[in-house]
């Protein structure tokens, strides 16, 4: 974690997890990720798979993007924007993976649940520090 004394400075929501939780989940998660798009680029047709990787991609990308602005940059209110955006590329990516697989589509159901509630998270934090 970058600037963990800054993080451990902010007044947090009562249900943050402690931070053994984050380090269960996310791995768990991720390879849920992995195996949902494996199982979309087996199902799908190559001709049908262009949106599906655009949106799962720029899934990965904000994925990467959100504790670079929240720890790095400091920025809670740039983390919840990149959070809200996650969010929506991650439930298009699960109605178009659904369309060829729903296996796919459920692995990615667990993600957008924990997103949605880092996004709770992150408001409550913006909230509670500003």
């Amino acid at each position: 974690m970058q600037n963990p004394e800054w993080y451990y400075n902010l007044t947090k929501p009562v249900l943050t997890p402690p931070p053994m939780v984050f380090q269960i989940i996310w791995p768990l998660l991720y390879l849920m990720i992995a195996i949902s798009l494996i199982i979309y680029l087996r199902k799908t047709p190559k001709i049908q798979r262009p949106l599906g990787i655009v949106f799962f991609s720029t899934q990965l990308l904000l994925n990467f993007l959100w504790p670079q602005i929240f720890f790095k940059m400091t920025s809670i209110g740039g983390a919840l924007i990149i959070l809200s955006l996650l969010i929506v590329t991650v439930f298009y990516t699960i109605i178009i993976f659904k369309k060829t697989s729903k296996i796919a589509a459920a692995l990615l159901t667990p993600y957008l649940l924990w997103i949605l509630f880092a996004w709770y998270l992150n408001f409550e934090i913006w909230h509670l520090n500003t």
